[in-house]
């Protein structure tokens, strides 16, 4: 049940990185980003998978099976770092764009 729960509250914060990302990609601003908290979000989805990685070593080495939920987790985390990483990346074109607005 604990990684059910754990896999609808990736996959919930995982909807909002598409989201952000087009918004990201239309508004060609970084004003109302942060990127301290993407980082910090970033960094979050890093111990995650670094608590899934030990809970799949230590699986293999008291012969537990995982069940699929388990590595539908470990799908989420990596797919939202994905989606997060791409954030961050247009955070800085923006920034990039925003000082040519700036100049010109």
């Amino acid at each position: 049940m604990t990684d059910l729960l754990e896999a609808l509250m990736i996959l919930c914060f995982g909807l909002s990185w598409p989201i952000s990302i087009r918004k990201s990609l239309r508004s060609r601003t970084a004003k109302g980003k942060s990127l301290f908290f993407e980082f910090f979000i970033w960094i979050g989805y890093v111990f995650g998978i670094a608590r899934k990685f030990l809970l799949w070593g230590a699986a293999a080495s008291n012969g537990t099976q995982l069940d699929w939920l388990f590595y539908l987790g470990w799908f989420f985390y990596v797919l939202n770092i994905v989606e997060i990483s791409i954030d961050m990346l247009l955070y800085f074109r923006n920034v990039k764009l925003d000082k040519q607005r700036e100049k010109a």
